[in-house]
């Protein structure tokens, strides 16, 4: 598993979201300031506690990005797809990278130096708007997670953390798609709880309908139903359980890192 360098373009920086609406000929430029690599299935990306400031554009593929304990326990996890960006915390802050991401799938990514990314910000109003708006999704998504794992009972905790999964993969209609699948084990690294309990509440849901296997993928075969089952938890009527509803999963759609 490694790392190989490619040639950039800012055609390929065009598809990233935090970069809409910046003009082609500065999108060239800032293609030139990038190092440009090609990820192998599996390959570190970044390391956490590591040093490295570069932001990172992932022009294709995707990569997941995961927390870890002191003890060296995974605590969260989330996969991120083209078009957002990741190490940007470390950029800003100038403190040890936070998390840890690897590639999902063989992706290309560019990186830029947290110097030309802060000049970035300076030039572009329309981005550094974008940016705050999204670490501003990132604090209120933060403050949700931490009231929900005080306070919610393990099942609904799970399966407000499979409505996340179902609403960021998308589908048609009342049913959801989610591939790749996190092990039991995330889920429970995810929501404070055991691996064992995952699979108990995953397997009531697939009892009652909710879920069926297809192949490596699951399917949420009832969105609305396990919205409504969500909803019995004492978040019903919250704005936590309305970003649930609308699908949000991660601020801004950019991710961080």
């Amino acid at each position: 598993m490694s790392k190989k360098p490619v040639a950039g373009s800012g055609f390929a920086l065009s598809h990233v979201r935090l970069l809409e609406g910046v003009a082609g000929e500065r999108l060239e430029l800032l293609s030139r300031e990038c190092a440009w690599y090609r990820y192998d299935k599996g390959a570190e990306i970044i390391g956490q506690e590591t040093t490295g400031r570069d932001v990172y554009f992932i022009a294709s593929g995707s990569v997941r990005v995961r927390t870890y304990s002191a003890a060296g326990r995974q605590v969260s996890f989330r996969d991120v797809q083209a078009g957002a960006i990741v190490g940007d915390i470390a950029a800003v802050d100038g403190g040890a990278r936070s998390t840890d991401i690897t590639a999902l799938v063989e992706s290309v990514l560019a990186a830029l130096p947290a110097a030309a990314f802060m000049l970035l910000l300076r030039e572009q109003p329309v981005v550094h708007e974008r940016y705050l708006r999204y670490l501003t999704g990132l604090i209120r998504l933060l403050t949700a997670r931490v009231t929900e794992l005080s306070t919610l009972a393990v099942p609904h905790r799970v399966q407000g953390e499979l409505l996340r999964l179902a609403r960021h993969a998308g589908g048609q209609g009342n049913v959801a798609l989610i591939d790749p699948v996190p092990t039991h084990a995330e889920i429970a690294d995810q929501v404070s709880t055991t691996r064992e309990q995952v699979t108990r509440e995953l397997s009531a849901l697939a009892k009652r309908g909710l879920l069926q296997k297809k192949g490596s993928a699951l399917v949420v075969t009832d969105l609305h139903e396990l919205e409504l089952l969500v909803s019995e938890s004492s978040f019903g009527t919250s704005r936590h359980w309305q970003s649930l509803r609308a699908g949000v999963s991660r601020p801004g759609g950019l991710a961080s890192g």
